[in-house]
């Protein structure tokens, strides 16, 4: 097993990225584990903050280094939550306080307006100075409920209804979720590319 560290101390995005990567033969592990503190995400778009953040836990760990910054983006808020996602309502990783927010600020949305999509992008360092970072992004389009529902999941999931379901993404089983999620289809790029290279260095 090839050990990653992931540049983040959330258990939802651990327990989601590890079960996603152990089949290729990867092992995550966070970086509060190795006692690497969050750097500051001072980027203006999601793959600089990813970049920063897998830089950050590269250098202090000396492994090779995976982050993950992902957001839910509003049609009816003009993008927002987008990069404040994890603290859409002021302390950062309040999922019952933000998902209250977000129910707050759309209560008079019809339906037909509530649209929304999770992005995620994964940047990659296969060392603390790789120049080359491996980069995937994966879109997960559908809609914002108007109630949480379902038990599974963390974040927003209660809250977000995905094209093509009946249910909310925290009431899919985890196997589906991962498989179709924002997350799921960045892992998917981020294996192809990882093979590619691994391919174009044996030629």
């Amino acid at each position: 097993m090839t050990r990653l560290v992931l540049a983040s101390s959330n258990r939802g995005k651990l327990a989601e990225l590890g079960d996603l990567l152990a089949p290729a033969g990867y092992e995550l592990v966070a970086q509060s584990d190795l006692h690497v503190g969050d750097a500051d995400e001072t980027g203006s778009t999601f793959i600089e903050n990813a970049i920063i953040k897998t830089r950050h836990a590269a250098h202090a760990t000396g492994l090779p280094a995976l982050a993950d910054d992902s957001g839910l983006v509003v049609d009816a808020l003009g993008g927002e939550p987008g990069l404040r996602s994890a603290r859409f309502a002021g302390r950062h990783g309040d999922d019952a306080a933000n998902n209250a927010l977000l129910i707050e600020r759309l209560r008079d949305v019809p339906d037909a307006q509530r649209g929304a999509h999770f992005y995620c992008v994964l940047v990659l360092l296969r060392s603390p100075s790789d120049p080359q970072p491996l980069i995937a992004e994966g879109v997960w389009r559908g809609r914002i409920l108007h109630a949480p529902r379902g038990g599974n999941g963390f974040g927003y999931d209660p809250l977000f209804q995905p094209d093509g379901h009946a249910c909310s993404s925290a009431e899919l089983e985890p196997a589906h979720k991962n498989a179709i999620s924002h997350r799921g289809q960045a892992l998917a790029m981020l294996r192809e590319r990882l093979s590619g290279a691994h391919k174009g260095s044996g030629r």
